[in-house]
């Protein structure tokens, strides 16, 4: 298949993708928001009073997903001001990142000392005593995959490390840890670094993500 014919086709399915219809009308960034959705529905991930850090944010759905179930929970509680989130959404990424309603973002790499202290500064409060804070972290961060199968999984690895490494650091015992990765190499190798952090471990493959693709997402709950 050419590449153009390749193009065009998958424009051609994007165009005629419902979650992409969907996306355009709920006023999402990416279809992405339902992807998460949807195992939010399953698990119930997101909780009233939570505090979620979205990492490699950019373009933000799963961080506008995260925001309008927080205003959908504030609803249910008096003390809350209507329209605004019952909890808090912290989004970080490389790339810049339109603002969304109630959600802090910090530009850069989270791996770095001085990024790493901006974001517990806007996570924790001066009077927290213990920094592991936060109830949910979510990463919908993906390498720039470049076909070469061994090396697009140490990326994708690499990635996992990071998200895993920050969630020891930050989530309370009882958080959960939620990232896209992808089934064949090194999948394996990520699933068994999940089951000695995390009590429970599971895979999760929502409808919204296209089953031709490799796509799947671990979710991981509870702390060791």
């Amino acid at each position: 298949m050419s590449k153009n014919k390749f193009n065009k086709d998958w424009l051609q399915d994007h165009l005629n993708d419902p979650y992409v219809k969907m996306a355009q009308k709920d006023g999402y960034r990416a279809r992405a928001a339902y992807k998460l959705k949807e195992i939010d529905d399953q698990d119930h991930l997101i909780q009233a009073g939570m505090t979620v850090v979205d990492l490699g944010s950019a373009p933000g759905s799963w961080s506008q997903y995260a925001r309008n179930r927080l205003v959908e929970l504030g609803k249910k509680n008096p003390l809350i001001e209507p329209g605004k989130p019952d909890g808090k959404i912290v989004a970080i990424d490389l790339l810049p990142m339109e603002d969304i309603a109630d959600v802090t973002f910090l530009q850069g790499d989270f791996r770095e000392d001085e990024v790493l202290r901006q974001l517990e500064k806007v996570i924790f409060t001066e009077n927290d005593q213990n920094i592991q804070k936060v109830d949910l972290v979510l990463s919908d961060m993906a390498p720039n995959l470049s076909g070469v199968a061994v090396a697009d999984a140490a990326r994708m690895g690499h990635l996992a490390e990071l998200a895993l490494e920050f969630s020891q650091a930050h989530l309370r015992t009882d958080g959960a840890l939620l990232i896209k990765c992808f089934h064949g190499s090194g999948y394996s190798q990520i699933v068994e670094s999940f089951k000695k952090v995390f009590k429970i471990v599971a895979p999760r493959k929502p409808s919204a993500s296209r089953n031709r693709s490799a796509e799947t997402f671990l979710l991981g709950r509870f702390l060791k």
